[in-house]
């Protein structure tokens, strides 16, 4: 049986005349994108040209909400009550609504980004706050979730459309979390070795851990970091290596877990 998965990007991460990562070669390649919504990344005129340029492409728009940290990217922890951080996720949602409707598109997806995605991840309290209060704001939505962790038990917890995601460029703990960034071999380099990975987890139904220990999980969508120096290059690489296998790729409607 033919499989089909989304290929999603985060992007929309410059700042004023601060310019990170190609959004504009990253659209003609993924299915959805992950847009920064002003609180790690991105500005009003960020978001609004590539909200536009997505439209364009007819790629998928996602919310991508982190913590208000310009400074440290989004990738620093942050403590957080559960009501002040659904009220940020409400926020950067209806941002990220705004500036797609303006741009003549919609938002279909949310995808939490950097240290607040991590923790969601292994804290299912979190996880469930910032999907609450996303489906507060709209109920079909559909919530991406780092498969196999506390975000995907959250997602099925509130009964959110959901899509499973796993990551291109990251490599797993064993306990499907992500491998910290400051350890060696934690983010992935080579699109060759992108490439191949993804082919081998979509077709096992599985994360394959750095250990090689194999978690099966549901496989929506594949995500590609936006901001390493390599993004395109294994965007190229992951997209063909998958079509060449003969998964295809659309833009995912989720599905309830």
């Amino acid at each position: 049986m033919t499989r089909t998965v989304d290929l999603n990007a985060d992007m929309g991460e410059s700042f004023g005349s601060w310019s990170l990562g190609d959004d504009t070669g990253l659209l003609d390649i993924v299915t959805s994108a992950n847009i920064a919504c002003g609180f790690h990344a991105g500005d009003p005129d960020v978001m609004a040209a590539t909200m536009k340029n997505a439209v364009v492409k007819d790629v998928g728009i996602g919310a991508h909400p982190g913590f208000p940290d310009l400074q440290g990217f989004g990738r620093r922890r942050m403590s957080v009550s559960y009501g002040t951080l659904g009220n940020m996720v409400r926020y950067q949602l209806g941002a990220a609504q705004a500036m797609a409707r303006a741009a003549g598109g919609a938002v279909r997806h949310l995808k939490l980004h950097g240290a607040l995605a991590n923790m969601a991840s292994e804290d299912i309290g979190m996880a469930r706050a910032c999907y609450q209060a996303a489906l507060s704001v709209d109920p079909e939505i559909i919530v991406m979730v780092l498969a196999g962790t506390a975000q995907q038990q959250a997602a099925q917890e509130v009964g959110c459309n959901t899509a499973c995601e796993i990551f291109a460029d990251r490599a797993y703990n064993d306990d499907a979390t992500l491998v910290d960034r400051s350890l060696p071999g934690a983010v992935i380099h080579d699109p060759a070795e992108a490439g191949r990975r993804m082919v081998e987890m979509v077709r096992e139904g599985a994360i394959i851990t750095a250990s090689g220990k194999r978690i099966g999980t549901r496989i929506d969508t594949i995500c590609l970091h936006g901001d390493t120096p390599a993004a395109l290059a294994i965007a190229v690489a992951v997209r063909s290596a998958l079509q060449d296998s003969g998964i295809s790729l659309a833009k995912t409607n989720g599905a309830a877990l």
